[in-house]
């Protein structure tokens, strides 16, 4: 059967979801959730692969993103209201459990569900992100610096130079995306080259640079990056963002210490006992997981963890969707024969 991804909206009296979901009603969840900037869109090559399969796949736009609810202060954006906002639309589903799968910062939601809530994770999968059981903020960041790519006298914040650039200048960088927001989707979405492995990654001089794009005003009008992006993609990204502002997406980036906090009060010292699922991406030198050892706290908090590296950069999902698709389905095969629909 060809199912259609139709849109739907979830509220409760503190948010509303907008939300994109494909496969029958009453097969098992799972459950996608993107990141910085994107929308439920970014998992269309998984929507229609995975109801296929035999499930219900669900995509929501995040708080501040698309359609679903925005908020005026930063701190509406921690991770904690985000974890709070898919518990809600996992009731509105009416289901008590689902399989989770985050890319990007929704890859610390994701595991926080797992870490917080594991009642209602019947397994979960991250994409480029690992899991940092003390909370994902440059602090808990920076001891895996690879320092011979980053000296410390260099580049003491190593790749993650640009999250310490939004905490300091959070209008500047809110205002040079804003400048041109189809420009700033085309240079943002760009697939990965084993050319940059190591290297220091352009993120790492944010802060010397005076900014995103070499400090410039607005991004660079790049061409369309074709594997990533469809005219069709590009566009409805560039409108979201031009109707919606960086505000709410920028503002992920301003929660460090309400995120540490959240992620002290985790169950079993954040351990975690289901099924997990980490895509390694293998040119993404941003959140460089094979040769840093940025991956070593989740292997050691992950009782039945499973591995696979992607040759993509950070946008796997929509650079690398059949290696991701077929991955995901062997996991799932695997670890869940019981819930298997097939």
């Amino acid at each position: 059967m060809n199912f259609p991804i139709t849109e739907h909206i979830a509220r409760s009296a503190r948010h509303t979801s907008a939300y994109l979901s494909c496969g029958a009603a009453d097969a098992p969840l799972i459950i996608f959730v993107h990141g910085w900037p994107e929308l439920a869109i970014s998992w269309r090559h998984q929507l229609r692969c995975f109801a296929q399969l035999g499930f219900r796949a669900i995509a929501p736009d995040m708080r501040g993103y698309g359609r679903s609810s925005q908020y005026p202060r930063h701190a509406d954006y921690a991770v904690e209201h985000a974890v709070t906002d898919m518990l809600e639309l996992l009731a509105e589903l009416g289901a008590p459990q689902a399989i989770w799968v985050g890319h990007d910062w929704g890859t610390p939601v994701v595991w926080s569900l797992a870490s917080h809530h594991p009642e209602h994770c019947l397994g979960v999968a991250g994409l480029c992100v690992p899991y940092l059981p003390q909370g994902f903020a440059p602090a808990t960041c920076e001891p895996y610096i690879d320092r011979a790519v980053y000296p410390r006298d260099r580049f003491p914040a190593g790749q993650w130079d640009y999250m310490l650039y939004y905490e300091e200048h959070f209008a500047r960088a809110q205002a040079v995306f804003e400048a041109d927001p189809l420009a700033t989707v085309k240079a943002m979405f760009r697939k990965g080259s084993p050319a940059g492995r190591g290297k220091p990654a352009r993120l790492a001089t944010v802060r010397r640079d005076g900014g995103h794009f070499g400090g410039a005003d607005a991004a660079p009008d790049l061409p369309v990056d074709r594997d990533i992006l469809t005219d069709e993609d590009l566009h409805q990204y560039a409108a979201a963002l031009t109707r919606n502002g960086f505000f709410g997406p920028g503002s992920w980036y301003m929660n460090a210490q309400a995120n540490l906090a959240y992620a002290a009060r985790a169950r079993q010292g954040g351990r975690l006992d289901m099924p997990v699922l980490f895509f390694h991406a293998a040119h993404d030198f941003v959140c460089e997981t094979l040769d840093s050892p940025l991956a070593g706290p989740m292997r050691e908090h992950c009782a039945r963890l499973t591995e696979q590296t992607v040759a993509s950069g950070h946008w796997m999902a929509q650079e690398q969707p059949v290696a991701v698709n077929a991955g995901l389905a062997r996991w799932l095969a695997r670890e869940f024969p019981g819930h298997w629909p097939i």
